[in-house]
């Protein structure tokens, strides 16, 4: 029972002691405390003798940081001047700094309310490593559905960010009027006076889709909440971690995959804001978007080949391999740095790359074994396929039937359809597994004679086991050639 609530059931300093537990001084200090603070307690302060007189220097560190130091490193500083308390108490003292100098100096803005159809932000995050190669994931808000979508790519060049950007916008099948982004090289290639100055290309690229592309101030990522959370969140599910359990991925198409997933959960379960479902809003927002183009912005791309009947492409003299699916397609052809950059541009979905190779010489050609269908088996692998119910029946009886078929047509067997019929009218009297094992003694030892089955599955299931013995040398039947040592003499 808690001192002042025992106190007024009882009235009395002695009594409420023994139903509170404690000495009835401490119950009388306690009451004596409520009077003089004419109602409630007063707040305890916390002494912390060992920090107290370093409290000055924790401000300063705080406001010469602007509230960015570390606790670890002002402990450091702090021992380093003869304080002798510890991590954690030195811990509190910089968090309470902290929050004196937020509240004095902190940023305190209005919150924004979007309007439908106006924002769309977007920013990168380091994606999972595929392949021996780190990815870049794209990451894309719509400011007022809360629309997220993330696209994998292969880095952050112009080519790229554009398919990412097209693939985002194709996602929202429609175009909002501004987009807001961070101040990479692709957007902004100078500063002039505060001023950022756009790269030309990109420009072009915002005119070709009907989009207004803007950049938050340098170094200010709480102008771009938005797509900052979700890299946050897409970074935490998507690359694998001790915290999530993902396992790595085996192929760029799976990484792909993996996002796909990722936006079909987090855009179907009611926003934190609106508690309505992202895809519910979009659905909403679309009469507020403008039309997108049909084709793709392409010009950054590079040039154009045609994918010929062999699945590659020629550039500089070299050639190149695509994925077959691309037989005569057209693509877009770029060089950056010591790689080829192949895109194809798939209707509807937008522009995808394809493949990526390291440049190559004429005379040496650049193929990936991905990029074409399984090859058909050759002359000394091919397998039986049947064609009747007859050879169907026959292969039914298992692997000894096929090893059975193949020894005996490579050694020219006579009438081998109609010792088939005899293995399988054998199998209805003796069962399959034992007709099965005397045809794989009989591939095995070369046996393909008429009557050659039937003894050896009466054998089998006389004794039980087959074993064969290979004819030694001094006591082969072959004729020697003995009688040629003295020809010529």
């Amino acid at each position: 029972m808690e001192i002042l609530e025992a106190y007024d059931l009882t009235g009395s300093f002695r009594r409420a002691a023994v139903l509170a537990g404690c000495d009835h001084k401490t119950v009388a200090r306690v009451v004596a405390a409520r009077e003089a603070a004419g109602g409630g307690l007063p707040e305890r302060e916390r002494c912390r003798p060992l920090v107290d007189p370093f409290a000055g220097k924790i401000d300063e560190l705080v406001d010469r940081s602007r509230g960015r130091i570390g606790a670890d490193q002002a402990h450091s500083k702090l021992v380093a001047m003869g304080y002798q308390g510890s991590e954690r108490t030195t811990r509190r003292a910089v968090a309470e700094a902290k929050r004196r100098w937020r509240q004095k100096h902190g940023r305190r803005t209005r919150p924004w309310i979007p309007e439908p159809g106006l924002w769309l932000q977007w920013d990168y995050g380091d994606g999972p490593v595929v392949t021996g190669a780190r990815t870049v994931l794209f990451c894309a808000w719509l400011a007022w559905s809360r629309y997220r979508v993330v696209v994998p790519l292969r880095d952050k060049t112009l080519g790229s960010v554009v398919i990412g950007l097209d693939r985002v916008l194709r996602r929202f099948d429609g175009v909002p009027t501004y987009a807001l982004t961070d101040n990479e090289k692709t957007v902004t290639v100078d500063h002039v006076c505060g001023i950022a100055v756009r790269n030309p290309m990109i420009v072009e690229v915002s005119r070709h889709y009907g989009l207004t592309i803007a950049t938050c101030e340098p170094a200010d990522p709480q102008s771009k909440g938005g797509s900052e959370a979700t890299v946050k969140i897409a970074k935490a599910d998507l690359v694998p971690t001790d915290h999530n359990l993902r396992d790595e991925y085996s192929d760029f198409a799976q990484l792909e995959a993996a996002c796909e997933q990722f936006m079909a959960e987090v855009n179907t379960r009611p926003h934190r804001v609106t508690r309505r479902p992202p895809v519910e809003m979009l659905a909403a927002e679309h009469e507020h978007l403008h039309r997108l183009p049909r084709l793709p912005h392409t010009v950054c791309f590079g040039q154009t080949r045609k994918v010929n009947w062999q699945s590659t492409i020629s550039v500089g003299g070299a050639i190149y391999s695509v994925p077959h699916e691309l037989v005569d397609e057209r693509v877009w052809v770029r060089i950056d740095g010591s790689e080829l950059i192949v895109v194809h541009v798939d209707g509807p979905a937008g522009p995808r790359e394809v493949a990526r190779h390291q440049l190559t010489t004429p005379g040496r050609p650049a193929l990936r074994d991905e990029h074409y269908p399984p090859k058909p088996a050759g002359a000394l692998d091919r397998k039986p396929r049947a064609r009747t119910i007859e050879e169907r029946a026959f292969l039914a009886l298992g692997e000894g039937a096929e090893r059975w078929l193949i020894a005996a047509a490579a050694a020219g067997a006579q009438r081998v359809r109609r010792k088939m019929a005899e293995a399988i009218d054998l199998s209805k009297l003796h069962g399959t597994e034992q007709v099965e094992r005397a045809l794989r003694t009989c591939a095995d030892a070369g046996r393909f004679a008429d009557g050659d089955l039937a003894s050896i599955l009466a054998h089998q299931q006389a004794t039980g086991e087959l074993i064969l013995f290979p004819a030694p040398e001094e006591r082969s039947l072959q004729r020697s050639t003995r009688s040629w040592e003295g020809f010529g003499r």
